[in-house]
Parts: structure tokens; sequence; C-alpha cells
């Protein structure tokens, strides 16, 4: 049988005032989804808030890498996803891929003890862990540089992964030379190594887009988020990530025109007046937007019924070692 929206709806705030459940969504989330949360904001915020809620089930509306940090560092909630949607950026990366960029860094006369790993947030649990197991640490696009130069103390080389564009943002950022594995470069010259992984999404913008704007709106300001190109990024008045993209425009003034380059549902929740999307294609994701209400009513459902949909389990050892890489950023 289909339910109309407004039915979900209605049946979905029942199962919410009936079990043990905290709905939660992300801000690339579509607009439907995304007003059930009981919380809401980018990947770390949400596992962070998780992590002090009280109701024995997590209901996450987002994608695969996100249920896994919640689950890794509240691991005695029981983390529930409508849609077992998969980021494609973390795809492109897993353990055994990163292990073979360690042969590569070897190969290039780079000890694995001369390497300090970083992997951003959006990666498998499985990178996490591999990535806790030698050291390294897990970022975001806000605390990306803070990170990178804390790393940079130990005087090793920074293997960065899975997002070849923020490795690179940073490091232009801090003046320091980067390469992706691949290139050509020589590695043992450049301070960042990237793993030639990016966000499919933040590809869609281009340096055209930009010069459209500003010749259409003199005096426009462009807000990008550092998965964009560096290109892109250099060309920018602001870079931030999701969170701080949201809180730069919404104290803009109400007639100063932007233009954005982050994905589309975000953006358009933003504020009704003079705020553009930075493409002419729909900078819409594909996998955050896998999740419908149905999808949200029947994860509902299998929780009221006790045989929870899509459950999220970790094996002990990678928990550990992917808790102990997580913890090392909150600790920073």
């Amino acid at each position: 049988m289909q339910f109309t929206n407004k039915e979900l709806i209605q049946k979905i705030d029942a199962y919410k005032k009936k079990l043990s459940v905290t709905v939660v969504a992300h801000f690339y989330q579509r607009d439907e989804v995304f007003e059930m949360g009981d919380i809401t904001g980018d990947s770390l915020e949400l596992a962070m808030k998780t992590k002090a809620d009280k109701a024995e089930f997590v209901v996450f509306c987002g994608v695969g890498f996100m249920g896994q940090s919640v689950k890794v560092l509240s691991p005695n909630k029981r983390v529930v996803m409508p849609k077992l949607a998969c980021c494609a950026m973390a795809s492109m990366i897993d353990s055994l891929q990163f292990n073979d960029s360690l042969k590569i860094l070897n190969a290039a006369g780079i000890a694995n003890e001369d390497i300090l790993p970083i992997t951003y947030i959006n990666s498998d649990v499985g990178v996490k862990a591999r990535v806790g197991e030698m050291g390294g640490v897990v970022c975001t696009s806000s605390n990306a540089k803070k990170i990178i130069t804390i790393a940079l103390e130990e005087g090793k080389k920074i293997l960065f992964v899975p997002d070849r564009c923020l490795g690179q943002n940073i490091a232009n950022q801090m003046g320091l030379k980067s390469c992706i594995i691949g290139d050509g470069s020589d590695l043992k010259q450049s301070d960042i190594i990237c793993f030639d992984g990016f966000c499919s999404v933040h590809q869609l913008f281009c340096v055209d887009d930009i010069e459209f704007y500003r010749k259409k709106f003199p005096g426009i300001l462009i807000a990008t988020h550092p998965e964009c190109d560096p290109a892109i990024c250099d060309a920018s008045d602001f870079v931030g990530s999701t969170s701080q993209l949201i809180k730069y425009i919404t104290e803009l003034p109400e007639d100063q025109k932007v233009a954005v380059g982050t994905e589309f549902n975000m953006v358009n929740r933003l504020r009704p007046k003079n705020t553009y999307i930075l493409s002419s294609t729909k900078p819409e994701c594909p996998t955050m937007n896998e999740t419908t209400l149905n999808d949200l009513y029947l994860a509902l459902k299998s929780i009221d019924e006790g045989e929870p949909l899509n459950e999220i389990h970790i094996d002990k050892n990678t928990q550990k070692w992917a808790k102990v890489a997580l913890e090392r950023m909150l600790a920073l």
C-alpha cells in the first residue's frame, strides 16, 4: 500500500513518540526527510550530538560512513539506516587500496614509519581503522588545516585520503607542496601526498561558472566547499565546510548576492533571496537523495516489529582502531 507524504509524516511521528528512537538527518537530505530529523547537521556534528542522545536507536538519514561514525563513537547504540546509501568518495578507497597506496610510497623510498596518514571523515570505517593503527587521525573539512598543522610537527610525510581536492586546498592555504599519487610527481618532495579521490558533486563547479556570475552580478560573492577543485577555491571569496558555509551565508546582508558551490538541497534551504547555485547543472548528491520518507517509515516500522532493517555492525578490531583515529581528532 502506498501512502501520501502527509500520511507518511503522520506515521513517522507516531513511531517517534512510541519508540526509543532519534531520527538524524544530514544537511544534504531531501527537504521532506530533513524536516523529520530530531538532530540535523553535518557528518561529525551528527556523530557528536547522537553520542549525547539517550535513545536506544539512532535512525540515520545519510550515507554509510556517517552511520558507521555514529556506531564507532557510540558502540552501545543501535544504528539503523533507512537506506544503505554509499558516498561515492568513500567508496573510492578501502583498506586494501590504502595498503596499496602505502606500497607506492614505500617504492618511492618513503618508509611507513615516516608516514602519518590522515583520512577525511568521508571514508569507510576500514580505512579509518588502518589510519588509527598507523598512528594517524581523522579530519573534517572544517578542522583539516588544524589537524595537518599539528601532524606536520612530527616531521613526517602526510598521506591524505581519500579527497585529493581537500588535501590540495589545505596545502595551498598553508604554502605546502602537494601531489596526487599517480600524477608523476616526486613523492619525496611533497609535504602532503593525496590519494586520487574526489566528490562527484563538487566536481560539477568550474571557473567559468564563477566568471559568469561575476560578470552578471558585479559585487557578487563566491562561497565554495573545499571539496571543490583548487582552481575553484582559489577564485572564491570564501571557502568553508558545510557548517561554515551556512554561517557565512546566513550572516550576509540580505541584499548581498552570493553564488554557492556545494550540494543543492542545503543551499536551497539557506535563504530565500540573492542566493544562487554556482552551476548550470543541479549539484544534487544522488546517494544522499536516495533516502525517502517511505524508507524512513519502513525503518521505524522494522524497529517496532523487532527486526531492524539495515542495522550497522562493525567488528571489534575495526571498531577499536577507527575509534582511536576519531578520538585523536577530537582530542586535537
